[in-house]
């Protein structure tokens, strides 16, 4: 049996839509695996427990299924997807190509509104940093590295991250736990702004290549950590209830 969710605190998600502080919610319960690997979200359950309707339940767990957190199954409905190092690898992968392909689509395409809004971007991401929100951080991180496609006007390009955007707020927010943090460093991202409004194209995506392993490793060995703790878990569970059935068993009375 999962364990249960706390209700849902309108007063603390104030500024955000109900579906927003659903998702937020329920990605922060898959993180913890208090929603665990292979196990079932189901609807009138979670409701229940959350206090809120179905209809923006159903519409955050479908922003989870697109974020690639939960899978729709046949005949079992949505459940939580496990997460391998080979799914981080192959996302930092992706990201590394795509971002790199869209610097050399926008590198003579930048104005000095491309410079103005990357700065802009760039104080947004240290003050929410500073601010210790992890959510708003992750946010405007993405905002910052989502600057390049917007400005390259590549639809495919665009639509590549605005779906790889979703899957990534659950990986920044996995890759700050490896690093035992809240958000980035505030100076995290220095070289990569300096790069960007610079004038060597190679050291940029030099640096888009190392700013995506530089976390690499240890998320890699954070996500082999927590599986196996999950997995173990999960043995222990199934050991429970296999001594809680030979209990049972063993104080039956045997029929005169």
């Amino acid at each position: 049996m999962l364990e249960r969710l706390e209700p849902i605190d309108r007063e603390q998600g104030a500024g955000r839509t109900l579906r927003e502080q659903l998702v937020l919610v329920l990605r922060k319960a898959i993180l913890e695996a208090t929603l665990p690997p292979g196990g079932r979200l189901v609807e009138t359950s979670l409701a229940e427990q959350l206090g809120v309707s179905r209809g923006p339940l159903r519409e955050a767990i479908l922003q989870l299924v697109e974020e690639g957190l939960v899978d729709q199954v046949p005949f079992r409905g949505a459940v939580v997807r496990s997460l391998s190092v080979e799914d981080i690898q192959e996302i930092y992968s992706f990201r590394t190509l795509l971002e790199s392909f869209a610097f050399r689509v926008v590198w003579e395409k930048r104005t000095p509104e491309f410079f103005r809004m990357l700065d802009s971007r760039h104080r947004a991401l240290n003050y929410a940093v500073y601010s210790g929100d992890q959510q708003q951080a992750i946010t405007r991180e993405m905002d910052l590295h989502g600057l390049v496609y917007e400005f390259s006007k590549h639809r495919s390009l665009i639509e590549s991250w605005n779906l790889l955007r979703g899957r990534l707020h659950f990986y920044f927010t996995l890759h700050h736990e490896a690093h035992h943090r809240k958000a980035a460093l505030p100076d995290a991202h220095d070289t990569y702004v300096a790069l960007a409004k610079g004038d060597d194209l190679e050291a940029m995506l030099r640096e888009v290549e190392q700013h995506m392993r530089r976390g690499l490793g240890p998320l890699e060995a954070f996500v082999v950590e927590r599986n196996a703790r999950l997995a173990e878990k999960a043995a222990a569970k199934v050991g429970e209830k296999s001594g809680e059935k030979s209990g049972e068993k063993s104080g039956e009375k045997v029929p005169a």
